[in-house]
């Protein structure tokens, strides 16, 4: 035989009293889910817990940490009867709470990096305060500038070519947006006339005219801050242009060379001059010219020398039998 039995109201209501009284409760809080913190600057985690035993000196504080690019949990701080343990990655930079705390479990962070971003967790222990909210999660975003960006163009800078312009920051939390602007010659910004992508920062000319030939500028921009750069868009940059400017060099250094190689066969050839004339200044006299001077010669029945020079010079001889002849005929 099935009995029933059916519970009142004001029963069940006692008895859920009861159970309540058995055992004490915890509550930890915390008042803000979502931190948002300037890269290298100080975060504030705040935590408060409510227990309902009022001796605090047993507390148990822990703080966690998830990286949003893992899944694995970090202990960031742990603190038991006054003695903390702060991990080495937050040596310096944690400041705990107070002993013994009563309701505060706060912490903060200096010097927050982007390597910080991700869950804490604040978990509260009492005892004999077992049961309720014992812990609760702060997701903190480190917001950075971007970094400057880098410019480039691509594509042949020739009237009725595809030509891109980049735009790509290495930093920046949240992720930055990209924009470009024209710079006239007089500085003014006007808009571009291209296709942007703010998302991957890329300029885009799908038939470009010598008309948006010109300077143009990327802004890179989150909610932190901007940074600029800037590129020269010309037909000065197209692959003809390039070649020509090496071509160009190439024709230079080959004059080069051979200027350097007339000058020097120039002066080969002055040395090789000198040098032959020097030769035929020592070159010594015949021996046929050395052999006839001093030799005696007759003609007309007069006697001769012959000079070195092959000049034929009257003796005293000679002149004394042309006196004598002078005198017989007077």
């Amino acid at each position: 035989m099935n009995i029933s039995f059916k519970m009142s109201p004001t029963l069940r209501m006692a008895l859920l009293f009861s159970m309540i009284g058995c055992g004490h409760l915890i509550t930890v809080t915390v008042p803000e889910k979502f931190v948002n913190v300037t890269n290298g600057e100080s975060a504030l985690l705040q935590c408060t817990f409510v227990t309902t035993v009022q001796n605090t000196s047993n507390i148990i504080i822990q703080w966690s940490f998830v990286a949003k690019t893992s899944n694995v949990p970090q202990q960031v701080y742990y603190s038991q009867s006054g003695e903390d343990v702060i991990s080495k990655p937050y040596e310096g930079r944690l400041n705990a709470p107070t002993y013994p705390a009563t309701s505060n479990a706060s912490i903060t962070i200096s010097n927050m990096q982007v390597s910080d971003a991700g869950a804490y967790t604040c978990e509260v222990h009492n005892f004999p305060d077992v049961n309720g909210k014992t812990e609760a999660t702060i997701i903190v975003n480190i917001l950075e500038r971007p970094s400057v960006p880098f410019c480039a163009v691509h594509g042949d800078v020739e009237s009725g070519h595809l030509v891109t312009l980049t735009c790509h920051s290495e930093r920046g939390s949240p992720t930055p947006t990209y924009t470009w602007i024209r710079v006239d010659q007089d500085k003014t910004k006007t808009p571009v006339m291209g296709n942007p992508d703010p998302n991957i920062g890329s300029l885009y000319f799908r038939n470009i005219s010598q008309f948006e030939f010109g300077e143009y500028c990327c802004s890179a921009s989150n909610a932190v801050g901007s940074a600029t750069c800037t590129v020269e868009l010309s037909h000065e940059l197209g692959d003809g242009a390039i070649a020509g400017a090496v071509i160009g060099a190439l024709l230079g250094a080959v004059l080069i060379i051979l200027i350097i190689w007339f000058m020097t066969h120039s002066m080969k050839k002055q040395k090789y001059k000198a040098s032959k004339a020097t030769e035929m200044q020592a070159i010594p006299k015949s021996s046929a010219t050395v052999a006839y001077e001093g030799v005696p010669t007759r003609e007309s029945g007069h006697q001769a020398y012959v000079t070195s020079g092959g000049v034929p010079m009257a003796t005293n001889s000679h002149v004394h039998s042309d006196a004598d002849g002078e005198r017989a005929e007077a």
